[in-house]
């Protein structure tokens, strides 16, 4: 029988060297199709063009490869551990290779096997030895001679080899590369740079020289990024040509009766994004704005001016927080502003009682409330506005695309969306994840907003630290915080967070602990009280105003104390195990001080075991614009997931990479920019394949429907 002609949906269990045994293992990884295989690409390369005889080695720190046969290996204890000797023959003569604390890999150590050793070399007579070599294993038909200059080095399972994967590899690309289609137009590629598609796939497998990997690697990313920016671009033309919005214009009247409201003088970062914001309001098009201010900026005085803005027209205001703590502080704030005025707030909670949700409900649809403040509890019930004008959602990146979009379909007008974060977002990251909203920054402070002094503590002057703390809360009647990673000491998971990173091997401190080891030992005699996410909303509270009121003088925490909870008189901050949090998240912590007339402390205890935490670290000492410590976390911890994109649902980037890819970033934004400026619907027929894989990859998240 025939073989059947390739196709790129065939099954891997079909391609030559797989199998149906071998298949299960590819299919462990994701790889069903053979389209799969062909962009399954390499993690690194090996690089053969070094390969020496052992009379051609030298001793030069240069990364260098021999090829030979194991003759013999051999275990032993040593001072520095067990160390592992692998010895192979190349003509007459032999290499070692050594390897402290490996002997996992002895496992694969067959006599007889052809393998390459990769290290650098050095001469312990009478032998030539390589430390800690990379080690390549050869099947038994993959001659040295032929092998390509640069191996390819692919992500693998168990079960599964490197000589298995590049052997599949060489036997399909020939078969299956001319079925590839070639999405950009043949113009679009000579003026962009980039390799076609089947050239771009065949040097990505297999590339003949590091210059040529270099630009079929450029060719994906690009492509990866250029098609998401293309999704991005297409929702932004959506919003402004389907969207349609009442306008709500400012004017000298308004304005005045607003800023009586304001007992303090606007910063002139709050009068720039104020203008942008009334601008848009101004539009029969939904504004569409993210507005990211640094901790303390004055970020809610910006939304309230907006929410008033609608209310002066007769329209409401929704203005939704991720927690509700936050939520609850946005209410008193909120209250103690307008208190005087005619507008009504109307707050929506999960656990409401019936009486008081029903007499809620009444007020939102009848238009008594103009402002609506409250939780995701406000998307989960279809609220009954009477005329919502205007959406803000505070800290965005805990929502996800889908639940901020769930507030923005009205059925003749939609209102206008602001979205807000004290989390600042590097731009790269501003640029994929909130690609369709015009982008407001607020990087001035409040007059009279106190720095904040921060210190890295040895763990011997936790005596110092305790005693300063407690001088300064019973001389000048001072109040802190001391934030922990965890409620218990038996707890599993730890803690609560989407931003703690992956833990040392470190004791812990809990929050019980530490309360029981600070009342009756450094801070004795105070009065101390603890919170956590585990509490009903009635002891959260309770214990808030206790502590807003002075009753309470060092509160004990979980990071639900995170973001929003104002309190001018806590100027002393303690964080326990500091290495867990993120940096982002240790910024936020730091905003909750130094919010009054007086300076802010913070003093960190840190178990600094990783490179990366002792960074992070530093930096948190070194920096407070909020800013430039977004980037800094971005480049120590790379893209990742750092901002929640599996929140957005926007699948995760494949080949591209956010830190090391962002001048191709801002290339690809601006082209993606320009070819739906010229073609707003994609409709050309030399876009038609660009078309149909922005719309399979991002037309449902997105929620693009049919564009053009």
């Amino acid at each position: 029988m025939s073989a059947a002609p390739p196709d790129l949906r065939q099954s891997v269990a079909y391609l030559k060297g797989v199998g149906p045994q071998r298949a299960e293992i590819l299919n462990r990884i994701g790889l069903h199709r053979a389209a799969d295989l062909l962009f399954y690409f390499p993690r690194d390369y090996q690089d053969m063009t070094e390969k020496r005889e052992i009379e051609q080695l030298e001793e030069s720190g240069q990364i260098q490869t021999v090829v030979g046969e194991i003759k013999e290996s051999s275990r032993k204890s040593t001072r520095r551990g067990e160390l592992l000797t692998l010895v192979i023959q190349c003509g007459d003569k032999i290499l070692k290779g050594l390897w402290f604390k490996m002997s996992f890999i002895q496992r694969e150590f067959g006599r007889g096997r052809r393998v390459m050793l990769t290290g650098k070399p050095k001469y312990e007579a009478p032998f030539w030895t390589m430390m800690h070599p990379q080690i390549t294993y050869l099947g038994d038909n993959e001659d040295e001679n032929e092998v390509e200059p640069f191996l390819p080095v692919y992500p693998l399972t168990e079960g599964l080899k490197q000589f298995h994967l590049r052997r599949i590899m060489r036997e399909m690309l020939p078969l299956y590369i001319p079925l590839l289609d070639e999405v950009f137009p043949e113009t679009y590629l000579s003026e962009h740079k980039l390799l076609p598609i089947a050239e771009a796939v065949k040097a990505i497998h297999f590339p003949p020289d590091k210059a040529t990997q270099l630009w079929a690697k450029r060719r994906f990313v690009y492509q990866e990024l250029f098609v998401l920016q293309l999704g991005l671009a297409m929702r932004r033309l959506q919003h402004q040509t389907h969207l349609k919005s009442v306008p709500l214009p400012i004017d000298a009247k308004i304005d005045t009766r607003i800023r009586q409201r304001f007992p303090f003088t606007l910063t002139k970062a709050q009068e720039r994004v104020i203008k942008e914001i009334t601008a848009d309001m101004a539009k029969p098009v939904p504004m569409n704005r993210l507005l990211q201010g640094d901790v303390g900026s004055g970020k809610t005085v910006v939304a309230l001016y907006a929410m008033l803005l609608a209310a002066a027209h007769g329209h409401q205001a929704v203005f939704m927080a991720p927690t509700e703590v936050l939520a609850r502080q946005h209410l008193r704030t909120l209250t103690r502003m307008l208190e005087g005025s005619q507008v009504k707030i109307a707050p929506v909670f999960g656990g409401q009682k019936t009486a008081e949700r029903s007499l809620v409900l009444q007020e939102i649809a009848t238009g008594a409330a103009q402002i609506v403040i409250g939780t995701q509890a406000i998307i989960q019930n279809e609220l009954p506005f009477q005329k919502l004008g205007l959406v803000v959602i505070d800290e965005q990146h805990k929502f996800g695309v889908m639940q901020r979009a769930a507030l923005k379909t009205g059925e003749k007008f939609d209102p206008h969306y602001l979205v807000m974060t004290a989390t600042p977002i590097p731009r790269s990251v501003t640029m994929t994840m909130f690609g369709d909203l015009d982008v407001s920054i607020m990087d001035g402070m409040p007059p009279g907003r106190q720095p904040v002094k921060t210190y890295i503590a040895d763990p011997d002057r936790r005596t110092a630290w305790w005693d300063f703390v407690a001088r300064k809360v019973r001389e000048e009647h001072w109040q802190g915080y001391v934030v922990v990673p965890m409620i218990e000491d038996n707890e599993n998971v730890l803690p609560l967070d989407d931003d703690i990173v992956s833990p040392p091997d470190t004791p812990l401190s809990s929050l019980f602990a530490v309360h029981a080891a600070l009342s009756s030992g450094d801070l004795k005699g105070l009065r101390l009280a603890m919170i956590h996410g585990r509490m009903s909303t009635e002891e959260k509270e309770r214990i808030m105003y206790d502590f807003r009121t002075g009753e309470i003088q060092i509160l004990i925490a979980t990071t639900v104390i995170e973001v929003g909870v104002d309190v001018p008189n806590a100027n002393l901050l303690t964080i326990e195990n500091a290495e867990r949090f993120g940096l982002s998240q240790l910024h936020q912590l730091r905003g909750r001080i130094g919010r009054g007339k007086n300076p802010g402390y913070c003093t960190v205890f840190a178990n600094a075991a990783t490179e990366e935490s002792q960074k992070r670290l530093k930096a948190f000492e070194k920096l407070s614009d909020g800013f430039k410590l977004a980037e800094k976390d971005f480049e120590i911890r790379g893209g990742g997931d750092l901002f929640g994109t599996q929140q957005h649902g926007i699948p995760p980037l494949r080949v591209a990479d956010l830190v090391r890819d962002k001048e191709v970033l801002y290339e690809a934004r601006q082209d993606a920019g320009e070819m739906v400026q010229s073609d707003p619907g994609l409709a050309k027929p030399e876009h038609a394949k660009l078309r149909k894989q922005m719309l399979n990859r991002y037309g449902k998240v997105l929620n693009l429907g049919d564009v053009g």
